[in-house]
């Protein structure tokens, strides 16, 4: 069994243990990064088996070479390429050449104070370095690797024990797999509640409607009919199978409602339709469900491709938009009784 910590052990373990806490796994292996700080550096964690370094910003360039699933790249800048492609023209220039976006998550590396009180309930915590794997215990008190979980993500964390390195790690549940899984504390900041409010609560719920065009790859929010947030997003792939009882890949069209919210939530095993690289998604943050058959809007991780189809019927976003959608749309995560409460249209058409 692991160790709990009383509090003692726990603020000694602080008080000594922190600074030896090091990522060397997500230091980027490049030349030329002089005193620059890990913490305030823009990183892009490669989110695909591979990706290609081309010598310009264009697909039509020479390629020089190969970066793998879950490099750390340090981004020196950002380049609309004319040579587009036009769906998602945006270049990063990283060491030896360019890659395209799309399979580039945008990642920091932040480490956090460690807390050591939780409510019964837990505490939702976010990722907050480009990817930490999580362990799981196995009897005879042996760690295994059991996840890896990215930057974003979010997470129920219900305690503290000392990890395999003897440094805090904490406890997490995800609702999704009966047991306990455990990451380095460190990795894992609180989200607090006032980052939770909602967003325009003096409009008046029956004014505030949600957009998605399929065509167009884009959510939109308006309040009394005025515009208020714009973003891209990547929408359900076209269904191909002919069996008819396979479920259909392809966002519904049509008039729903956010039905309910969860901050977090792990997508597998047939839980809730994922993207379709994608097997295990523990920690999928800000969902918003809008149909009846489990389709929702929410933030994602595994790509960066937004304005294309990508997913298996759910809405793609950008965790900040992800989120932002969450707080602004009714019911509030703050409402108890959601069947009281008016809930935000969400029109879904091809235009």
């Amino acid at each position: 069994m692991s160790q709990k910590y009383n509090r003692r052990d726990f603020l000694k373990t602080l008080g000594t243990g922190m600074a030896a806490l090091a990522l060397p796994s997500f230091l980027p292996d490049e030349r030329g990064l002089g005193a620059l700080s890990q913490s305030t550096m823009q990183l892009g964690r490669v989110a695909r088996d591979s990706i290609s370094v081309y010598s310009e910003p264009s697909d039509k360039s020479s390629i020089l070479f190969q970066r793998f699933q879950d490099d750390v790249l340090n981004i020196y800048n950002s380049i609309v390429s004319e040579d587009g492609p036009a769906y998602n023209p945006l270049w990063y220039r990283v060491w030896g050449g360019y890659v395209h976006s799309a399979f580039v998550q945008s990642v920091r590396n932040r480490l956090n104070t460690v807390q050591d009180t939780f409510p019964d309930s837990g505490q939702l915590m976010e990722l907050t370095v480009p990817y930490s794997d999580a362990y799981r215990i196995r009897s005879g008190g042996k760690w295994e690797v059991f996840y890896r979980l990215y930057y974003s993500s979010t997470h129920w964390v219900f305690g503290v024990v000392e990890g395999p390195d003897g440094h805090p790690w904490y406890e997490i549940r995800d609702g999704l797999v009966t047991l306990s899984y455990y990451v380095p504390a460190a990795h894992l900041r609180m989200v607090t509640d006032e980052e939770l409010a909602p967003i325009s609560p003096e409009v008046s719920a029956r004014d505030k409607r949600i957009e998605i065009s399929i065509d167009f790859q884009t959510l939109k929010a308006f309040e009394n009919g005025t515009l208020v947030h714009e973003a891209l997003v990547s929408t359900g792939l076209p269904t191909t199978s002919l069996d008819p009882a396979a479920i259909p890949t392809d966002t519904p069209n049509g008039t729903h409602m956010v039905r309910s919210k969860r901050p977090s939530v792990h997508m597998g095993d047939g839980t809730l339709r994922s993207d379709a690289e994608a097997y295990e998604l523990p920690g999928v943050p800000w969902v918003s469900y809008f149909e009846i058959h489990g389709y929702a809007i929410h933030g994602t991780y595994w790509h960066n491709n937004f304005g294309v189809t990508m997913s298996h019927g759910c809405v793609n976003m950008r965790s900040e938009d992800a989120k932002w959608v969450y707080r602004w749309s009714t019911p509030s995560p703050q409402d108890i009784d959601v069947t009281t409460v008016y809930h935000t249209p969400v029109v879904v058409t091809n235009e």
